[in-house]
């Protein structure tokens, strides 16, 4: 937390951050080019900032992106903030998955996420594994579908009504380390199918989850749309796996 604080107590940084927040997943030279600031400013900034989790990269050749991590701040909006604003009855999760046709899908490791994200979970990668892997356990979280069912390797994902919110395909796992799944929305304005990628690091007594999503068709815009999904999703998962509690994360107050 003093990391944090400490990182966002300079207009410098502060700058970094809004650029990123303006669009994201830029370079260092990207960013050095929207700033008065040189090269090496901007790399000590970087570098505390992505100390402070606040920023997170994707290294594609010779290039470096940078991408706004902002689950940090909600952890600090979720310990200060919203117990004044809301009721936790009131938080939700987004599991945002779903399916495209494989002859369609390019597994290129070279292409750059259009959204990146990663937050730190007190749980073992066996347990981290099964919340993201078990149609029952992600029934319980997932902020917006309260059934997620499983057939052979598609999960289809319904919505209260009965309705179905998205489909997703696990098209490569590796055991408790990665899952790269289709992501198809059936929700109008849900856009085009798209790939989202899960990557699985234990550190000691945590684990560090890395979210990437692919071949979005509209602008990523942090705090936003498909962003704000992803903050949602992860502050439920981490919920769940650090105190048993199935809290949904959702902006319109449905509890578990």
């Amino acid at each position: 937390m003093d990391a944090i604080f400490k990182a966002l107590n300079d207009a410098s940084r502060r700058a970094l951050l809004d650029a990123l927040k303006l669009e994201d997943g830029q370079s260092l030279s990207d960013l050095e080019a929207r700033l008065d600031m040189t090269r090496f400013g901007v790399m000590k900034h970087l570098k505390v900032l992505e100390d402070a989790s606040l920023i997170t990269t994707v290294k594609r050749g010779r290039f470096k992106y940078h991408y706004l991590n902002a689950l940090p701040l909600q952890e600090v909006i979720d310990r200060w903030i919203d117990p004044l604003l809301a009721k936790p009855a009131a938080r939700a999760t987004l599991d945002l998955k779903s399916r495209l046709e494989g002859a369609k899908l390019m597994l290129d490791d070279a292409k750059k996420p259009d959204l990146v994200m990663h937050t730190f979970i007190r749980c073992t990668r066996d347990a981290l594994w099964d919340a993201l892997s078990d149609p029952g356990q992600m029934s319980a979280w997932h902020f917006l579908s309260p059934k997620v069912v499983l057939e052979d390797d598609t999960y289809t994902y319904h919505t209260p009504d009965g309705g179905v919110m998205m489909r997703c395909r696990t098209i490569e796992a590796t055991p408790k380390s990665k899952i790269v799944s289709t992501f198809e929305p059936e929700w109008e304005g849900g856009g085009a199918p798209s790939r989202t990628v899960f990557l699985i690091d234990e550190e000691g007594a945590h684990c560090r989850l890395t979210i990437e999503h692919y071949d979005l068709t509209f602008p990523v815009v942090p705090g936003e749309g498909v962003h704000d999904g992803w903050q949602r999703w992860a502050a439920g998962l981490k919920t769940y796996l650090e105190t048993g509690e199935a809290v949904r994360f959702n902006q319109w107050g449905a509890g578990a």
